[in-house]
C-alpha cells in the first residue's frame, strides 16, 4: 500500500518535532507545508526537503494530492482550519489546546462528524512510554483495585523562552499544560464525575495562572489529584517529566522524578529505569514528548489504515477540553463542578 501523503498547517516552535516525527512515520509523509511567514516556509522546507510549500492553507488543498491534514497553529486558528480542511474530506489531526472555547471544539466535532472524515487531537503526553508503562501495571491488576492517584507536572522550566505569547494569555497553565496532564489522569484513572480546583499567578510578568491543583472524583470511584506549576523552583529541574503515583488495595506504583518507577505487587517489589528512548533528532529534556509526538503520529496513520477511531479523537477530547472548562469554573466559584454538565 502507498503511503499517505499528509500537509502540514503551520511550521512554527513544536512543528519542527511533528515534521521529524513523519520523517519516522512507517506509512505516512508529509508532501506539503503552509506558512504564512515565507522565510520559516523556506527555512522548514530545506530542512525536510518539502518542495510543495504555500502561505494559504485553502491553496495547498486546492492543489489537491493529500489523504490528510495536521494543523500545528496556535489555538486561535483552529476553528476555521478544522472546517475547512473536513469541508475538503480530509483526515485532520489538531494541535491542543484544540479551540479556544469549548463550542468551537464541539462545532469542530460536528464538523469532522458531518464530512465523515476522522478528526484526532495531538493529545501527546499519553503517549510517552513512562506514562504507558504505569497504565500497563494498573491493566494488569498487580497493585489491585486503584483507589488513589496523583499526576503532577511541577516545573520553573522557562517557557516563555521559545513561546514568549504564553506570558500574554490570560487563561495560561490549564489551557496549555494541565490540559496534558488531566487527559494523563483520564487515561489512567477514567473519566471524571466532579472536580474542585485552585489556582495561582506567581509570577507578575505573566497575564495568566501558572499554578493550579486539581481534586478529581472518577466515576470509577478513584479520587486523583492533578497538579502543575511553571513557578516550582525545585534542587533538580523536573521539566518536562510527569510523576504518577497510584495506590491499590494490593499494592502501589510509582513513577518518580528521573524516570525511575518503583512497585510494590502481587508479585513483590520491583525498581527500575524506564527512561523514554532519545530518539535520534530529539535532545533531552524533550526526548520524552518528542518520542510521544512520535508515537502519537504513528497511531494515526495505523488507525487510519485499519479504519478505526484514534484514541484521542476530538469526541474523545470533548471530555478532557470539559475537565479544563470545569476547572477554571471551579476555581473562579470555589465550588465543586460537573464536567459532563458542560458537554
Amino acid at each position: 500500500m502507498a503511503d499517505l501523503k499528509g500537509g502540514l498547517i503551520g511550521c512554527g516552535f513544536f512543528a519542527i518535532n511533528q515534521l521529524h516525527g513523519w520523517a519516522d512515520a512507517k506509512g505516512a509523509s508529509i508532501v506539503a507545508i503552509c506558512d504564512r511567514d515565507p522565510e520559516r516556509l523556506r527555512t522548514v522546507g530545506e530542512q525536510f526537503g518539502i518542495s510543495r510549500r504555500y502561505t494559504d492553507a485553502r491553496a495547498m488543498l486546492e492543489a489537491g494530492g493529500l489523504d490528510f491534514v495536521d494543523i500545528a497553529t496556535t489555538v486561535e486558528s483552529h476553528r476555521a482550519l478544522v472546517e475547512l480542511t473536513t469541508g475538503y474530506k480530509l483526515p485532520t489531526i489538531c494541535q491542543k489546546p484544540f479551540a479556544p472555547t469549548l463550542a468551537d471544539a464541539k462545532a469542530m466535532v460536528a464538523a469532522a462528524h458531518k464530512a465523515g472524515v476522522p478528526l484526532m487531537v495531538h493529545e501527546n503526553f499519553r503517549w510517552q512510554s513512562p506514562i504507558r508503562a504505569v497504565k500497563a501495571i494498573l491493566d494488569s491488576g498487580e497493585i489491585g483495585t486503584p483507589f488513589f492517584g496523583r499526576v503532577s507536572f511541577r516545573s520553573g522550566y522557562d517557557v516563555y523562552a521559545g513561546q514568549p505569547y504564553l506570558a500574554k494569555v490570560e487563561r495560561f497553565i490549564v489551557d496549555d499544560l494541565g490540559v496534558h496532564v488531566l487527559d494523563v489522569a483520564r487515561y489512567l484513572f477514567g473519566d471524571v464525575a466532579s472536580l474542585n480546583a485552585r489556582t495561582t499567578r506567581i509570577n507578575p510578568a505573566i497575564a495568566g495562572e501558572d499554578t493550579v491543583t486539581i481534586l478529581l472524583d472518577h466515576d470509577n470511584g478513584i479520587t486523583s489529584i492533578v497538579d502543575a506549576s511553571y513557578s516550582s523552583k525545585r534542587p533538580v529541574e523536573q521539566f518536562p517529566e510527569t510523576v504518577i503515583e497510584v495506590d491499590g488495595s494490593e499494592g502501589s506504583v510509582r513513577l518518580e522524578q528521573g524516570y525511575r518507577l518503583v512497585m510494590k505487587g502481587r508479585s513483590g517489589v520491583v525498581e527500575k529505569d524506564i527512561s523514554p528512548p532519545v530518539l535520534p533528532w530529539a535532545s533531552k529534556p524533550w526526548h520524552n514528548v518528542q518520542e510521544s509526538v512520535a508515537a502519537i503520529q504513528q497511531h494515526w496513520v495505523d488507525s487510519l489504515t485499519a479504519g478505526s477511531t484514534p484514541a484521542t479523537s476530538g469526541d474523545d477530547n470533548l471530555k478532557t477540553f470539559a475537565l479544563v472548562e470545569a476547572t477554571y469554573a471551579a476555581a473562579a466559584s470555589r465550588q465543586l463542578v460537573v464536567p459532563s454538565s458542560l458537554l
